[in-house]
């Protein structure tokens, strides 16, 4: 046997719902504020797009400490009866966003009848009196305690507008204080295009880029003073303009120092005047943390509590548009304003190197001006490649410390790749310039430094009798400084398995770990635990090949010893103690 479904209607606990939404839809009280001057600026917007342009827009702001009231005023279309009941009073109707949908305009900001709800937060009781550009004859009052229930009666008609009067509870009352009120504003509603008065000051003022008249250098101060407003931590070193098709406004470079890491990125976005993000950071590239930026938009999609944007296609679309703007700005400050350039350059050195690696342009910009550390200071790509002939020498830590050493011996500045973002930066310079990239304490670097050289037989026995010896490989070969007659490197990866081999190795690492570690050792010549490049140009090797006797035997005992008390920067696999004692040995021997 079945049963029947039964179909009903979802119950809706609306002072649950009221508290949830007042209490949790905004991150704080101030954004009450936002919400009903946006309101008062709908209103206003409302009745010029019903055809009444002979009103003068106004919107007033006017707190009463002593009372413990907040009043917004507008000038705007009012409300009628059944408007207050099936709008204002009703939760998620929004005659705005109606109203949008019908002219398709981009003037009207609010979008899903919410924003009112914000009052009940900050309140004990809210009142609206309006008058109706449509009935001017009659007024009503609104009055509410937390929005559950409301009254609504007749008053005397008042100027055609509305009037907010919110109530502050004790909480709140912090917000009838106009010095406080007056800078939140001219954030959260400074691109208004509707004047906004608090204590007859205007809060909100066209910004630069509403200004098509303003000449470059009027543009460019008016731009600098609006970002400085904006910066909380840096003053802006120069600015640039934002002009796409979605988002508009303005972004600076911060006069602030940075490292390569560090991402000061400040971003205050707004949507049709009003502020939604003050934190949309990502809408600047993540290459861009020395900079800032205050972008408007009408077609970025808010959230509901209007607090943060939708990352959606126009998000990106934005994202792009800003990135190219900055781009350009940047060629565009390098080309016309050459002590604001130096100032950037020398601000924001390395956080450069990094961003000149994610755009062509931005490297071909950068690279002839920027600088790499080295052992000589830092230092630009073309001084170094002069120093170089044509070579750039990097030490990729402590592996190549006896390559770095041959070059520091030649007075030949080595570049710290350890650096953020300088091997890749001095590998792309490279390879635009056709030098040559030598990575220290690598087998290519290695090459570079210590080319081959072909001797006979008899030459390479003598050699390997000489200075070789268990574990020793030689290594004939030419290099600067003849005065340093060879060079011992240690083998690495022959030391790493040797330390995997180990019996202790089996308790300290993992079996897992362990066994995928040999894999790759296995391959691995243990059998050659150093390198001993040998220069054929050095007197001193010449000399010692022509010798005789005993002499011959302990001056190849100290060399050896020396070569080994000085490879790779004193590395663990070297038997310090042993050449020590061949030293003394020695040397005893020949005195």
């Amino acid at each position: 046997m079945t049963v029947d479904a039964e179909l009903r209607a979802t119950q809706v606990d609306l002072g649950g719902l009221m508290k949830v939404l007042g209490q949790n839809l905004y991150s704080s009280a101030e954004v009450a504020v936002r919400e009903l001057v946006q309101n008062a600026h709908d209103s206003c917007t409302r009745r010029r797009l019903a055809g009444d342009e002979g009103f003068e827009a106004l919107i007033t702001v006017t707190p009463d400490a002593a009372a413990g009231t907040l009043t917004i005023t507008d000038t705007g279309a009012g409300l009628t009866h059944d408007e207050l009941v099936r709008d204002l009073a009703t939760v998620g109707a929004g005659a705005t966003g109606r109203l949008r949908e019908a002219t398709q305009t981009r003037d009207l900001i609010g979008a899903f009848g919410l924003g009112f709800l914000s009052a009940y937060f900050i309140s004990e009781r809210v009142e609206v009196r309006t008058t109706s550009h449509r009935d001017a004859e009659t007024g009503w009052l609104f009055s509410s305690r937390g929005g559950e229930r409301y009254r609504l009666q007749p008053i005397p008609a008042r100027a055609v507008g509305s009037e907010v009067t919110v109530h502050l509870s004790a909480d709140y009352r912090y917000l009838a204080d106009a010095d406080a009120l007056i800078p939140f504003l001219q954030r959260h509603c400074g691109l208004l295009p509707l004047p906004i008065l608090v204590a007859k000051v205007r809060v909100n003022q066209p910004p630069p880029w509403r200004q098509p008249d303003l000449a470059p250098l009027r543009w460019r101060k008016e731009a600098l003073a609006f970002a400085e407003r904006f910066d909380r931590s840096f003053a802006p070193l120069c600015v640039v303009p934002v002009e796409g098709e979605t988002v508009r406004g303005v972004a600076w470079v911060q006069d602030g120092g940075t490292y390569g890491t560090t991402d000061n990125r400040q971003v205050a976005a707004f949507v049709r005047g009003m502020l939604v993000d003050g934190d949309a950071r990502d809408l600047l590239p993540v290459w861009a943390g020395f900079c800032g930026a205050v972008l408007e938009s009408v077609s970025l999609t808010p959230t509901a509590s209007r607090e943060s944007l939708q990352t959606d296609a126009r998000y990106r679309d934005a994202q792009r548009e800003v990135r190219e703007a900055l781009i350009d700005g940047l060629q565009q400050v390098a080309r016309e304003d050459e002590a604001a350039w130096r100032r950037v350059l020398t601000r924001h050195n390395e956080a450069l190197l990094g961003a000149a690696l994610c755009d062509d342009r931005l490297f071909e910009l950068l690279a002839p001006r920027l600088k790499v550390p080295t052992s000589q200071g830092d230092l630009s790509l073309e001084v170094l490649r002069r120093r170089t002939r044509g070579r750039i020498p990097v030490k990729l830590g402590d592996a190549g410390e006896h390559e770095a050493m041959l070059f520091k011996a030649q007075h030949i500045p080595v570049v710290d790749g350890t650096r953020y973002a300088v091997l890749p930066f001095c590998e792309r310079e490279a390879k635009r310039v056709g030098a040559e990239l030598v990575r220290t304490g690598t087998r290519a670097g290695e090459a570079a430094i210590f080319p081959p050289a072909v001797v006979d037989a008899a030459t390479q026995a003598a050699l390997e009798a000489l200075l070789g010896g268990p574990g020793r490989r030689i290594m004939p070969t030419r290099f600067s400084p003849t005065t340093l007659p060879l060079v011992l490197v240690p083998d690495h990866e022959a030391a790493l398995k040797a330390r995997l081999e180990a019996d202790e190795a089996d308790r300290r690492i993992s079996s897992a770990i362990l066994g995928l570690a040999r894999r790759f050792t296995a391959a691995i010549d243990g059998s050659v635990e150093a390198r001993v490049f040998v220069n054929l140009d050095a007197p001193l090797v010449r000399a010692l090949l022509a010798a005789e006797g005993p002499r011959q035997a302990e001056v190849a005992r100290v060399l050896k010893a020396i070569a080994a008390l000085f490879a790779s920067g004193g590395a663990t696999d070297v038997d310090a103690a042993g050449a020590f004692a061949d030293l003394s040995a020695g040397l005893g021997a020949l005195l």
